[in-house]
């Protein structure tokens, strides 16, 4: 018993020696708890002064005319580049498998049932022998075949999205 009681008094006499060998309570005080007390210093003296500027000075604006036109070699290149664009009629983009298969009567119906609900879509019915193979639209990004995906998705639920060669306009 009587070394726990020694034990227990040495414990009690580190731990509050502890707790006073910081800083004191009122600096803590001042400056909150662990937060380092802020210097104040008057810089203003090494400060560079600068005069303002006089108002007739402000109100004159330099006038500055350009020397190195570029316009006309501008608009010769844009032009050859509409040129070049205007010859691409391929592109990497995306397509809609709608059907592969070996049944001709289920691609025709269902061509015709595409058509119905989406006239403006161009379809492309390929035959490689034993199998049809219907792909929807000319799309540059997926998500543009994504949307028009969502709209016959209760009409063609196995449809896919495929990378494919399409046509640009």
């Amino acid at each position: 018993m009587n070394r726990i009681f020694h034990f227990l008094l040495i414990f009690v006499l580190l731990a509050t020696a502890s707790c006073g060998a910081g800083k004191s309570s009122k600096a803590s005080a001042d400056t909150g708890a662990g937060a380092r007390a802020k210097v104040s210093e008057d810089l203003s003296a090494f400060r560079p002064k600068y005069e303002a500027p006089a108002s007739d000075r402000a109100s004159a604006v330099a006038v500055v005319t350009p020397t190195h036109h570029v316009n006309d070699q501008v608009a010769v290149l844009m032009d050859t580049v509409a040129s070049v664009n205007k010859n691409i009629k391929y592109a990497q983009g995306y397509r809609i498998l709608a059907y592969n298969g070996s049944e001709r009567q289920t691609v025709m119906n269902l061509r015709k049932a595409i058509i119905a609900r989406l006239p403006e879509q161009k379809d492309y019915l390929t035959y490689q022998q034993p199998n049809f193979r219907l792909k929807i639209g000319d799309y540059f990004s997926r998500i543009e075949a994504q949307q028009v995906l969502n709209k016959i998705s209760d009409l063609i639920p196995d449809a896919l999205i495929v990378n494919d060669q399409i046509n640009v306009k």
